[in-house]
């Protein structure tokens, strides 16, 4: 009796279950990269030190192929709830056993990428999105200077009018990852997880009208002042952003590979520090086939203490700089449609540094940024350089300004397109700030990651790319860039920075990469 009892339960369960899953709308999305590629991303060739010992630049392989794998579970009830997960596999470089690509391919490589429910307020027209997904600050004109990652949010759209509405989001980027052991400019006196929070609220306002679209937006935040104290926040992690570059004026000094030569870090008697931005995006496409994008940003951090920086190396020569941030960042899009394709002139102009460090950095600091105006010193292209860690940086565009001409989406022979791009990327950047810098690295495009090349109003550099891409099937696609960037860095002004002790040579950068895309 009892066996037919447990028996009969176990069934209705199961017919619950399954009545309850029948309820559920399951769906599965995919995409594969398989990319091979060719480059040299530095911008100098050799390095020598003060007793003439010269070294390398460029340690990695010139060769390198790689992979990785997306997919996304999507579990829908109805139009005002569902539910998404998204894992990452890899990426994996073949040959590498760290990533799971050399001999058994045993590693573990899958991450967690979004994980997120969606609902509806019933009865209205409020939306909610929560959990970890990937988001945008509003832009226009070639991609986010500010924020476009994932993270743990909150996410609030309200249609206020069929023209108006009002989006609000609440996002939390670190949180309870203090690290008592981490050298830091803090006193060390402050428990585990006191402290080291920093949060970000946001509220937009999209305007959208026939041929205009308008998004004024600001976010104010605030950040404890142990919020950077563990180690991804300083090891500049491609995937995570390099908020130790972006939000402070130190460049890459933190992380030991250059930039700003810092000797000591005050400490401060703050709790949290304010952080703020605002922006306005602006599309217009009333003339057609005319296309019109303009994209204007600020930013402030505030500063949580002082530090001293030395001049030209010197230890008997100490400055006293302040680790606030503020600037701000303007670009542009002009584009004409024709049949053949689309032909555009874009540009942009960012404030920089005046060459005072007692006042803090002039360059607009981004939490992390995403910007596309090119392919190779930014993301034009698959956002992914299979050839070597650096490519495809996601620069801010702090601290320069650029002009540029594309041809965008060329095509003469059926299921093949082209894109090419010429810029010149130029510095805001006071050369007297070079005195404060202790190597040349401080204007790698690979050593300051998301802030890109630290540029100075003698500097240049012209950028090239050629995207083509050729769809095989329906869901099958492949991609081949080829990038360089002539390097125009002014030597006798980073030659002062070199006075006591060392050069370098500089050279051009350049790859070649072809990736072959599986979506489903």
């Amino acid at each position: 009796m009892k066996k037919t009892a447990a028996l009969l339960l176990a069934l209705a369960a199961g017919l619950f279950l399954a009545q309850d899953s029948q309820a559920i709308d399951f769906s599965i999305k995919g995409k594969w990269n398989m990319g091979f590629g060719v480059a040299d991303p530095y911008l100098t060739k050799h390095h020598r030190d003060a007793s003439g010992r010269k070294s390398k630049t460029n340690t990695q392989d010139t060769f390198a192929a790689r992979q990785r794998l997306f997919l996304q579970l999507d579990a829908t009830a109805s139009e005002e709830l569902s539910g998404t997960v998204q894992f990452f596999i890899g990426p994996q470089k073949w040959g590498f056993a760290g990533q799971g690509g050399a001999l058994g391919a045993d590693g573990k490589m899958v991450k967690l990428r979004q994980a997120y429910i969606d609902w509806a307020v019933p009865n209205t027209s409020i939306r909610t999105r929560m959990g970890i997904q990937n988001f945008a600050l509003p832009y226009a004109a070639g991609g986010s200077a500010v924020f476009d990652l994932r993270a743990a949010a909150i996410n609030t759209h309200v249609d206020l009018t069929e023209n108006v509405g009002l989006t609000a989001m609440w996002f939390r980027p670190f949180n309870d990852n203090y690290d008592a052991s981490l050298p830091d400019y803090r006193d060390g006196s402050d428990p585990s997880n006191y402290l080291d929070n920093m949060d970000l609220f946001t509220l937009s306002v999209p305007l959208n009208f026939d041929g205009i679209s308008v998004t004024p937006w600001a976010m104010y935040g605030m950040q404890g002042r142990n919020a950077g104290r563990f180690p991804d926040y300083r090891n500049n992690d491609l995937a995570d952003g390099s908020p130790a570059i972006t939000l402070t004026p130190f460049l890459n000094a933190q992380s030991g590979h250059g930039g700003l030569n810092v000797v000591n870090y005050g400490g401060t008697s703050k709790t949290y520090g304010s952080m703020f931005w605002a922006g306005l995006p602006i599309k217009v496409t009333l003339v057609e086939p005319w296309n019109f994008e303009l994209d204007l940003n600020y930013g402030f951090v505030e500063a949580m203490g002082r530090y001293d920086v030395m001049v030209r190396n010197n230890p008997d020569d100490i400055r006293r700089g302040s680790t606030q941030r503020q600037g701000w960042l303007a670009k542009a899009l002009v584009e004409y449609k024709m049949d053949w394709g689309v032909p555009g002139i874009f540009g942009w102009y960012a404030s920089g540094d005046d060459g005072n460090v007692k006042n803090g950095s002039e360059r607009m600091p981004s939490v992390c940024p995403y910007t596309f105006m090119t392919s190779f010193m930014g993301d034009g292209n698959l956002a992914w350089g299979p050839s070597a860690d650096y490519l495809d940086l996601n620069v801010s565009m702090a601290g320069t300004w650029g002009i540029g001409l594309q041809l965008r989406d060329m095509s003469f022979i059926e299921d093949l397109t082209h894109t090419f791009r010429v810029a010149w990327w130029g510095g805001t950047n006071s050369p007297s700030m070079v005195k404060y810098m202790n190597n040349a690295y401080a204007w790698e495009s690979t050593s300051n990651l998301f802030d890109g090349p630290y540029l100075t109003t003698n500097d240049g550099l012209l950028e090239f790319n050629l995207v083509n891409v050729y769809k095989v099937y329906e869901n099958f696609d492949i991609n081949l860039e080829l990038g360089y960037i002539a390097n125009f860095m002014d030597n006798d002004t980073w030659k002062k920075d070199y006075r006591d002790w060392g050069s370098y040579e500089k050279q051009d950068a350049w790859k070649a990469q072809v990736i072959f895309t599986y979506q489903f």
